[in-house]
């Protein structure tokens, strides 16, 4: 029997305000343990929540970037459970009201296709506590200081059918958040996890399988192997004569397996009721309209205007328009060098390749866009050739000149185009390697193309690699066909 997997994600972001979503308390990451968690995050008797406006800002700006609906009313609701991190014994959030409604992703399935993918709501809530397993000789610890942090939570519509559709999906999400600046996205810490609903029904059947949730999985890498996973297992449990429970479990990178957590609970058992102490929250067209002309340019924007102002291919474009800290580096450099495709090559290629190899963010890269824009025009008007231009982002790299001509100056890279010059270089060349000479005369003529990679060789090194490529090439050619 063929199967076909249904997968949703529910996505959480933690949004960058500076303080809570309803209280004044820090959301600095990487303080001590339980410095940060103030008395209305702990919910203790008489305080009162003040809902944060930036929050409210930041979720409505998602929401327009990926095409929803702005309810003009919200409400929040308290969804109650008990869990060791969970201060209040509840959870501040929205429910039959959410802040977003339903809007859609398209996301990349092929080299030039998309898959539309619809996103149910986006509700606001509270971030909860971190329990601490490790240093703490068999009890756990609890740190409080996340407790209250805004959380957007995104809940897509199951139209996912393989985990690379999956991991595609949540690189769009991560990519929009960044892009508005609402999250900086850090999965590893925290910033941005998800909830994987996965379940399994044979081809072409309607009615959707028994689903189980994988909670938060914190990486691209981990979301693809542990639904890759869960899908697997349901298949051999069903072929096998059993059946799929709805369950929550949890990923486990070590195993490589998802392993049983709890029964999954359904909306009652949470208990939601409305929260008494927040007033609905009501946005006028005007509010929404604002926020609509202030977004950046997105992804889908950046991806358009690339390969069709700036003719970059589709492959290009998607790689560039995935980080927004990426996408602007590439603008300056092309801006400044004036070509578009070259500038292209070289970020994605050496400058991404190096920051790969340093494990660096663009950030930090010590190469600014000015430098290597400078770099490209003296290979556009043919300063250097292409391996000099391999040295010279090098020596950029490591700091030893300000500018690429600084280096060039310095190393004595510059390429040598006078015709007589290289001529001069030729004939030594020419004269010191007889028998090759001799081997090509007496070659047929279309075995004689490969041959001449000898004598280019030859010249460059005798030129330190200055001299014109082409021009060594047609000057090669010439003088050994008439030898």
């Amino acid at each position: 029997m063929q199967w076909e997997a249904v997968i949703g994600l529910e996505v959480h972001v933690q949004l960058a305000t500076e303080s809570k979503i309803f209280s004044g308390a820090s959301t600095r990451f990487g303080a001590e343990p339980n410095s940060q968690a103030c008395v209305i995050d702990l919910g203790m008797p008489g305080v009162l929540p003040v809902l944060n406006e930036k929050a409210v800002e930041m979720a409505v700006m998602f929401g327009l970037a990926v095409n929803s609906e702005i309810p003009q009313r919200s409400t929040f609701e308290r969804k109650n459970y008990f869990y060791p991190d969970l201060p209040k014994g509840y959870q501040t959030s929205q429910m039959e009201e959410p802040i977003v409604g339903p809007g859609y992703l398209d996301i990349p399935v092929g080299e030039s296709e998309s898959k539309r993918i619809r996103i149910h709501h986006a509700h606001l809530e509270e971030d909860a506590g971190k329990s601490l397993h490790e240093d703490f000789h068999g009890m756990t610890g609890v740190d409080l200081n996340r407790a209250g942090t805004p959380l957007l939570e995104i809940v897509s519509e199951p139209d996912m059918n393989s985990a690379k559709e999956a991991v595609a999906y949540l690189r769009g999400i991560h990519s929009i958040v960044t892009y508005l600046g609402i999250s900086d996205g850090n999965m590893a810490e925290g910033s941005l996890r998800c909830d994987a609903n996965v379940s399994v029904r044979p081809k072409g059947q309607e009615k959707l399988g028994t689903r189980c949730e994988i909670k938060n999985v914190n990486s691209f890498r981990f979301v693809e192997k542990a639904i890759n996973h869960e899908i697997e297992r349901q298949i051999e449990l069903i072929e096998d004569g059993g059946r799929v429970v709805q369950e929550t479990r949890l990923y486990d990178p070590d195993e490589d397996e998802t392993r049983s957590m709890r029964t999954k609970e359904e909306a009652n058992d949470y208990r939601y009721f409305p929260c008494p102490d927040l007033l609905p929250v009501e946005l006028d067209e005007a509010y929404i309209q604002h926020l609509k002309e202030g977004l950046p340019e997105l992804p889908e924007q950046k991806r358009e205007r690339f390969t069709s102002q700036l003719g970059l291919s589709e492959y290009d474009a998607q790689v560039l328009s995935a980080s927004r800290p990426l996408a602007d580096y590439f603008d300056r450099v092309a801006e400044l060098s004036g070509d578009a495709k070259l500038a292209a090559n070289w970020v994605t290629g050496e400058f991404s390749a190096q920051l790969n190899r340093e494990n660096l963010d663009i950030a930090q890269a010590p190469l600014a866009p000015e430098q290597l824009a400078g770099l490209l025009k003296r290979l556009l008007d043919e300063t250097i050739n292409g391996k000099a231009a391999k040295q010279v982002f090098a020596a950029l790299w490591a700091g030893e000149g300000h500018t690429a001509d600084d280096i060039i100056e310095a190393k004595g890279l510059k390429q040598v185009t006078d015709t007589g010059a290289i001529e001069a270089i030729i004939d030594e060349v020419l004269a010191n390697n007889q028998p090759q000479v001799d081997q090509y005369k007496a070659a047929e003529p279309d075995k004689r193309g490969k041959m001449i990679g000898f004598f280019v060789g030859q010249v460059m090194k005798a030129s330190k690699g200055t001299a014109n490529p082409q021009a060594v090439n047609q000057l090669l050619k010439d003088k050994l066909d008439q030898a």
